[in-house]
This record gives C-alpha cells, structure tokens and sequence, in this order.
C-alpha cells in the first residue's frame, strides 16, 4: 500500500496530514500524485467524496513552496494582486471547503490563500490581495469582476486547477473559465478534475492541458450504485405535505431537493414549524447564512437540509440516509 512519503509528498506536507488523522491516501491521489508533483499536466476523474481535493492541493502548495525538485523555479515572493497558483470551483460551498484543506498545508509551507466569491463584499477580498496572497481559491464570476476592475491578474499563474469541472459546465460556467484559462501562463501545470468529460469539459482538456496525463478511479461510464428509487404519486397538497414530513422524520440526516429558491425556504420553514428542525440552501441566502446551515446538518445538529440541485452541487456530508 503507497503512503504519501513514497508517493513524492514532501515532510512538511505530510505532517500536517498526520495531525488531520489522514496516513493512507485515497485511490485517486496514489494515482495522481507522482505525476502532479513532478509537474505534469494531469486529467483526474473521481466523483465528490473520492479525494480529489487533497490530490490537487498537495502539488499545488509542494510546487509553489519549492518543496519538490519541480518547483525549484517557482518558489518566489507573489506580487500583489498576483497569485501563483489559482483554483477554480462552481460554488461558493465547494470553494469553501477546498480552502479548508490548502489552509493548513498552505500555512506550513509559508504560503498564503483566500477564497473569492460573490455574495460577499469584494472590498475584504480586495485589501486581502494587495497583502500578496499566493493562492487563489475562486468561483468564475467574481473573479472575472476583481480582474476587470484592475484588482487582479493571472500573469504569474504557475499551477491552474479545474475542480468539478463538469458541474461547472452544467451551471454555464465554461465560457467564464475559458476566459479565465485564456490569461493564465499557456507553459503552467494545469489541473483539471471531474466526474465525466461531457458537456463540453472535453474542449477544456483538449485546449488547455499540454499532453495531460490521465488518471481514473471512476469508469468512464461510472455505473450508478445499486438503489431503490421510489416515485410516489399525491395528488393532494395536505396529503402531500404529510408525506413529505414523513419522509424528513428519522435520526438519519435527510436531504431534500426543490426546483427553486422560494420552494426550498417555503418547506424548510414549514417542517421546522412541524417539529422537524431544517435549514435551508440556496443562492438567495447570505455566505455566513449558507455556511451556518451547512455547519449545522453537517454536525448533526439539524438533521435535514432543504436544497436547490446548483447549491448543493460538489458538497460532500457524510451520513445522508
């Protein structure tokens, strides 16, 4: 069995691993990290929950840092509003929890990170950039709106990489990010992880990734674990209400989708009027609200979840029944 010291990871990496309680790494880092820490261009797909972050976030900080003999060149001093390494995600919730992986491998490297999205005021984003932030974890949007506004440039890229890269193309984001790419170096490593490689995700690689190596712990056509669906038919809306409270009771967590924004702050609020604590998510919400109630169901404290299908895309909770 691979460790991440015989894998290339350097000490100073795997220490703060060690404190996390994380020693064995997951198939798709075994598979990724030789390449990614050599520097090489590399395809990654692994569904949410298979480890994909730590396998991008360990080159990205070992590289800056000058940890591995392929990051000689690149240990330098970022310029302000300059970053050397950036990250691009779909959701302000997926950019979130990436920062909370890079952080602490970042911070014993000597590195720093932030997080750019939009629901918040750009004016902290923009005094954390002239402070020389190294690595830049964003969603395609307001990074577009801090670099148009002369905040921000993409010259110094060393190391680009595309987390869920497929939702990101289902949610219209493709044209953002190829503009994006488009400013970043053409000779930096570039990194792209998804699921699938449709929805246009396949131009990506064949544009931007310099004769990438391809890396799978999903088949192409990943087969959908074995469940049961069950369609129930109700016709009647107190009927239907009753069903619905039925199926969020339990002590398991229970995530439940609506199609809009209204629906999901409407049934959130009316099983925690029923007894039945849950929070909501949505893009209408707040970031500090939005990360409460993620705080929440993930700790257990509410055990169900009123989401939109785009909110709720790339988030990892363990435990949903």
């Amino acid at each position: 069995m691979s460790s991440f010291a015989s894998l290339g990871v350097p000490t100073r990496l795997i220490d703060p691993l060690f404190h996390a309680g994380i020693s064995t790494p997951f198939p798709i880092q075994s598979a990724t990290l030789p390449d990614t820490l050599a520097g090489r261009d590399v395809l990654g797909r692994g569904r949410t929950g298979s480890g994909k972050t730590l396998a991008f976030s360990l080159p990205l900080v070992a590289r800056l840092a000058g940890l591995v003999p392929s990051g000689a060149k690149l240990q330098r001093q970022s310029r302000p509003g300059a970053p050397r390494g950036l990250v691009l995600a779909p959701t302000r919730e997926l950019a979130n929890q990436i920062l909370a992986t890079i952080e602490p491998l970042a911070a014993s490297a000597g590195l720093g990170v932030m997080t750019i999205f939009g629901g918040v005021s750009q004016a902290g984003q923009v005094r954390r950039l002239r402070q020389r932030v190294d690595i830049v974890v964003a969603t395609p949007g307001r990074l577009e709106d801090l670099i148009g506004q002369g905040h921000l440039r993409l010259d110094d890229v060393a190391v680009t990489v595309l987390d869920e890269a497929d939702h990101m193309a289902d949610m219209g984001f493709l044209p953002g990010v190829k503009r994006l790419m488009d400013r970043t170096p053409a000779d930096g490593q570039r990194l792209l992880f998804s699921a699938t490689l449709d929805a246009g995700v396949d131009k990506l690689v064949k544009r931007f990734l310099n004769r990438p190596l391809e890396h799978s712990v999903d088949a192409a056509s990943s087969p959908v674990v074995a469940m049961t669906h069950h369609a129930l038919l109700v016709a009647d809306p107190g009927q239907k209400r009753r069903v619905v409270r039925e199926l969020a009771s339990g002590t398991g967590r229970r995530l439940l989708f609506t199609r809009t924004k209204h629906q999901a702050r409407k049934l959130a609020r009316e099983l925690t009027s029923d007894g039945i604590p849950a929070v909501e998510l949505h893009g209408n919400l707040s970031q500090n609200a939005r990360e409460r109630g993620l705080k929440a169901f993930a700790d257990g404290r509410v055990r169900v979840m009123v989401a939109t299908d785009i909110a709720a895309r790339g988030i990892h909770v363990d435990g949903v029944e």
